[in-house]
């Protein structure tokens, strides 16, 4: 954990994790096993995570690995056509576009982060982080579905916006990190995410934010095509 990061920052990401976890659980009909094992991957990580195991920025290949590979290969299972398939019997559209609302804290313990010297500025809404908008959205375009007052092509934009957005913010956060591939912020570089809890934004909430963004929109293309 980080020596002297006011409780209050940890404890709202804490929240903020188990509220994703949350809206995945019910946007998807309740999957408990699946639930589970994301439970289950979110606790490995951070036992390593409070071993000092993804401090080790030196090594090679990167620690991080461990972490961005796997999220990545799960991501891609979970949009071939037998899962979305699947997917398309039990989502609940207006849930999984809601879950959206949990960037708005996401972005708030990242300014502290950054505050108290954890993360760049760039990572930020006051950098290049434009994720807070999206947060802000989430709740007015799930009441325009709610009253069917948007379709499924405006969704698919707003979706794909909040897609580049994370994708981007994700990236920058990497490429600003203590690892061999770093390009920015040297001065005050992303060291949070080696640290517990923090490691679970890119080990957990990141990937839950991004295959619900990418389902969304193959569900809604699939729709649009029957």
């Amino acid at each position: 954990m980080i020596e002297n990061l006011p409780a209050w920052i940890e404890l709202l990401f804490a929240a903020t994790l188990i509220l994703t976890l949350g809206f995945f659980h019910f946007a998807n009909g309740k999957p408990s096993r699946i639930t589970g094992l994301i439970i289950v991957w979110s606790l490995i990580h951070a036992i390593l995570a409070l071993n000092g195991f993804y401090q080790d920025t030196e090594s090679i290949p990167p620690r991080f690995g461990l972490i961005l590979i796997p999220a990545t290969l799960v991501i891609f299972y979970g949009l071939l056509p037998t899962q979305i398939e699947k997917i398309s019997l039990s989502r609940n559209r207006l849930i999984s576009t809601f879950s959206h609302i949990i960037r708005i804290p996401v972005e708030i313990v990242l300014y502290y982060l950054f505050v108290n010297e954890m993360i760049p500025e760039l990572m930020t809404f006051e950098g290049r982080n434009f994720d807070i908008l999206i947060g802000f959205s989430a709740p007015i375009v799930g009441f325009f579905i709610y009253k069917k007052w948007i379709g499924k092509k405006g969704l698919i934009g707003w979706n794909f916006i909040g897609l580049c957005f994370v994708l981007f913010i994700l990236f920058n956060g990497i490429l600003s990190a203590e690892l061999p591939f770093q390009q920015f912020a040297f001065e005050q570089p992303n060291r949070a995410i080696s640290y517990f809890p923090f490691v679970l934004l890119p080990a957990t909430i990141v990937p839950l934010v991004v295959w619900t963004h990418l389902s969304d929109i193959f569900l809604l293309r699939k729709e649009l095509k029957s």
